[in-house]
């Protein structure tokens, strides 16, 4: 609608070079005609389309069905099929050259994939055939699966030591080594039936409660943990403590010295020497990634050919032994679903399962952004969950994408999940005729390559950065790196989570607020304090609000709005300005509000009423809008588009009419 000439004239001196009728010094720019907008409802739409939308937006945001729309039945088949089979839909574009480069990287990750295999088993406290059984089914069963094209598939070090700490806390794997393992596959089941879940019902979010602070931490201190508890393998000591807090593995490190060997130490430290020379000569050079891919597997080589030739000279070094040849043999009879052991089966299920989750969708998302494809979340949740389940079945632990093979797998040139099958079928010829030739594997050489593998965990970068960004967040990072270290590995990360839901939930109840003041020249307002050229308007108090309103934060708003009010009262009157007349309130930033805020904007519209004071809401969202228009808490007097408009209008009407 149009305005008055008095109002035109008021906008235009406010907006000038020269002096408004208070004496506060402002531009005086051409005369224009500011046009006042009223504030529109949102279409009418009922309670059903509504919840649809909603829900819509929650659990479908990326819109998966929409390649369905307008096709016939066999083509939506066929998309079906691809949908839950994404290598039915690259396989027909598959061709020589392609194989050519998945081949390569498939043998590369092999030779790194072998040893960590072995080794990470021995972490999670589990017989190291254990560890190659499932570096051969899940990979396989990712290939069918996965979206990831890059993600190398297998153990990995964090979701195996969890899986160890929690476990072996109730059940002994040396004294009752068969109920341990059937703990272990059962673990693996929940942990892929929680991860298709999540899947499933869209419920990816759920991860997100790991926030990137949280997991520096916690990766840092369990990689310290894990490291402490290799000394055992690297020092050669017989007797060593199953705790993994820091003080218990440092003083049963101390109370042993008597049993460490000295050719243990020697070769031990050799061989992890030369792993962390290769590695640091990858990271330096990334075009010679391969140096470190291939370092494990040679270190094994090398140290089996070492304690082969001097067996009957040294009896210090302790080995591998007996490794039993063939496929992975079926433990569908050994999964336990009942007892009690259940729970704690059911729970390490969990933890690990949104370890590992966690970790492999932010690999896949990491390399598809660095190719600029794209990984859906919650069809790698369901990929990475049935592999679970059905590696569960075949005697395997959990699996996941592991962010060291994955860099090199992407390093060597991998094209396709092909790179998978092809690991898969190095690991089962290895399964079939290699056995034996791991049997004087010395364990120092697990260690070793334990340490090498898990030391890339400790990013000090990222919780400096942490550090010089949000201070909160380094604490939770911080809270979570102790809570490892000092406490205990589930612990740790149950700190860590509770650190950042507690964040989250003071980010809800105290919220922002700040004072917002006229850009001159413009209509912008912006905040007083970021923006020193800012000026206040007399007679208005112009806030903002940066939050949804909720029952959770109504009362603390409400406070500490009348709080800027009252301040805004004593500076007034300390400087003689003119007197406040009207609260603005710009809710341009607030997109929720319940009842309890409904009610909150209407008890502070009373007390400000009794204290001559009028409130203005700027610029509500359409749902806010739509609740506020039912509870008829303000008039349409009441409500502008912009800060600018609602200056203006009530401004003039302040002015004497002729």
């Amino acid at each position: 609608m149009g305005v008055t000439s008095d109002r035109v004239e008021y906008v235009c001196r406010y907006g000038g070079n020269g002096t408004t009728t208070s004496g506060v010094n402002v531009s005086i720019a051409a005369e224009v005609t500011m046009e006042i907008h009223s504030v529109c409802l949102p279409p009418k739409e009922s309670t059903f389309q509504k919840l649809k939308h909603r829900l819509s937006e929650i659990f479908f945001p990326d819109d998966p069905l929409y390649r369905f729309k307008d096709q016939t039945w066999c083509k939506k088949l066929v998309l079906g099929l691809q949908f839950l089979f994404p290598i039915l839909q690259w396989g027909s574009h598959y061709d020589l050259n392609l194989f050519k480069c998945d081949v390569v990287s498939g043998l590369t990750i092999a030779s790194l994939a072998i040893p960590q295999g072995i080794s990470y088993a021995q972490l999670a406290n589990l017989p190291p055939i254990i560890g190659l059984y499932s570096s051969f089914v899940p990979p396989l069963m990712y290939s069918l699966l996965g979206s990831s094209r890059h993600l190398a598939v297998g153990p990995v070090s964090i979701a195996s030591l969890v899986m160890g700490t929690m476990l072996s806390e109730k059940v002994s794997p040396v004294q009752h080594p068969t109920l341990y393992l059937k703990l272990a596959f059962t673990a693996t089941f929940f942990a892929g039936l929680f991860q298709a879940s999540l899947g499933f019902l869209r419920l990816g979010f759920v991860i997100d409660f790991l926030s990137k602070a949280t997991l520096v931490g916690f990766m840092a201190g369990a990689a310290i943990i894990v490291s402490l508890q290799q000394l055992k393998g690297l020092l050669g000591i017989v007797h060593f403590t199953t705790k993994m807090q820091l003080i218990p593995v440092l003083t049963s490190v101390f109370h042993h010295t008597k049993e460490c060997s000295w050719e243990t130490i020697v070769m031990g430290f050799s061989f992890l020497l030369l792993l962390l020379t290769t590695r640091h000569i990858s990271m330096k050079k990334p075009k010679l990634f391969w140096i470190s891919a291939a370092a494990p597997l040679t270190s094994v080589i090398l140290s089996t050919l070492l304690v082969f030739l001097i067996k009957s000279k040294v009896h210090g070094i302790s080995i591998i032994g007996h490794l039993q040849k063939g496929l992975n043999p079926t433990s569908t009879n050994m999964l336990y679903f009942n007892g009690e052991y259940l729970a704690l089966a059911i729970k390490t299920g969990i933890v690990t399962g949104i370890l590992s989750l966690t970790e492999g969708i932010a690999v896949g998302r990491t390399f598809a952004s660095l190719k600029n494809y794209q990984v859906d979340g919650n069809k790698e949740m369901m990929a990475i969950g049935l592999m679970n389940m059905a590696s569960s079945c075949t005697s395997c632990y959990v699996t996941t994408g592991s962010f060291s093979r994955s860099a090199v797998n992407y390093n060597a040139g991998a094209q396709t999940a092909v790179s998978n099958i092809v690991l898969a079928g190095t690991v089962l010829v290895t399964l079939l005729f290699l056995m034996p030739l791991f049997y004087y594997t010395p364990n120092v050489i697990l260690a070793a390559i334990i340490i090498t593998a898990v030391i890339g965990l400790i990013d000090y970068k990222a919780a400096y950065k942490l550090w010089k960004v949000d201070k909160l967040d380094f604490l939770a990072c911080i809270c979570s790196f102790f809570g490892v270290l000092f406490i205990s590995v589930p612990l740790g990360l149950g700190i860590a989570v509770g650190v950042s839901v507690f964040k989250i939930l003071l980010h809800v109840t105290r919220p922002n607020t700040l004072v917002l003041g006229n850009i001159p020249a413009t209509q912008i307002y912006q905040s007083l304090n970021r923006y020193k050229e800012a000026s206040r308007v007399p007679s208005f108090l112009i806030l903002a609000i940066e939050s949804p309103i909720y029952f959770a934060n109504s009362t603390y708003l409400q406070e500490r709005l009348l709080r800027w009010v009252r301040e805004e009262e004593e500076r007034i009157k300390a400087n003689h300005e003119s007197t406040l007349k009207c609260i603005i309130i710009d809710m341009t930033s607030v997109t929720a509000i319940d009842t309890s805020g409904i009610d909150m904007v209407c008890e502070l519209k009373k007390m400000l009423d009794k204290r001559s004071l009028e409130l203005v809401l700027v610029n509500p969202v359409g749902s806010v809008m739509e609740k506020m228009h039912r509870s008829n808490i303000l008039g349409t007097n009441s409500l502008f588009l912009t800060v600018g408009e609602a200056v203006a209008d009530i401004s003039a009407s302040w002015k004497p009419q002729p």
